[in-house]
């Protein structure tokens, strides 16, 4: 019945609006995957670049700040105008990066070498679910669909959550420790987080299929990338909560 992807960018009604071409002019899945590759470039470079920076001893603590509010600012015009991703897309890559990169930077400086292990296991868990997801031994029916954005609707309310609780100076219970719990409440939202990537498979798949227009090769990259910076930052918490301990 709902019939949407748990990465609240995707959604099938999103071909419903924006209708079915033939051509040169629809969507295809190399076209997406080689915007999804520009993407990615686009974020490492800025985040190489703002990690650079913080081990030269210069503040990133601005390029942290404006990465995040520029690119949520970018994600939200996008997700509400699909037309305008071929020009916002790389610009949300771009913040997004530098927000990440000084990010990564600091758990770095905290735990040697988590940076890469927390990239390899990304890349290990993405291309493990494409696998599974073309030989179909998983399959996003509509009750998969359901479980995934449900779950992951609960934990971004349990985020908005923790961070207004944070503003007056309360803390929810195991999310942020490294206690047993805390390390299971971790698995638990990385798997969350992975199996996002199964629906924009299947998203992409589908506007491929259904002769989505061009420009949503750009939107399908974009919601690839929510998903993977979102499973790479809980593969992050999650190793060092692990490594703290």
């Amino acid at each position: 019945m709902i019939g949407r992807s748990g990465n609240p960018t995707l959604n099938d009604k999103t071909f419903d609006r924006h209708g079915s071409y033939s051509g040169s002019g629809r969507m295809t899945i190399n076209g997406t995957v080689n915007k999804t590759f520009i993407t990615l470039a686009v974020l490492l470079g800025a985040a190489f670049a703002v990690w650079n920076q913080y081990f030269k001893g210069l503040d990133v603590v601005p390029f942290a700040i404006g990465g995040a509010i520029g690119g949520l600012i970018c994600a939200l015009v996008i997700s509400f105008a699909p037309r305008t991703a071929p020009v916002l897309v790389p610009v949300y890559a771009a913040l997004e990066g530098a927000f990440l990169g000084a990010l990564s930077a600091q758990y770095e400086h905290a735990y040697g070498g988590i940076t890469m292990q927390a990239a390899l296991i990304t890349v290990c868990v993405f291309f493990a679910l494409l696998a599974a997801y073309k030989t179909r031994i998983i399959r996003a029916t509509e009750n998969f669909k359901l479980g995934v954005f449900a779950a992951t609707a609960g934990i971004a309310l349990v985020y908005l959550a923790s961070f207004v609780l944070g503003l007056f100076g309360v803390t929810v219970p195991y999310l942020h420790d490294n206690s047993l719990v805390g390390i299971g409440i971790s698995l638990v939202i990385v798997a969350v987080a992975a199996l996002n990537l199964v629906l924009d498979f299947d998203f992409i798949e589908q506007g491929a299929e259904r002769g989505a227009p061009k420009y949503m090769e750009w939107y399908g990259a974009f919601g690839l990338i929510v998903t993977l910076v979102w499973l790479y930052i809980e593969i992050l918490r999650l190793l060092s909560k692990l490594r703290s301990r």
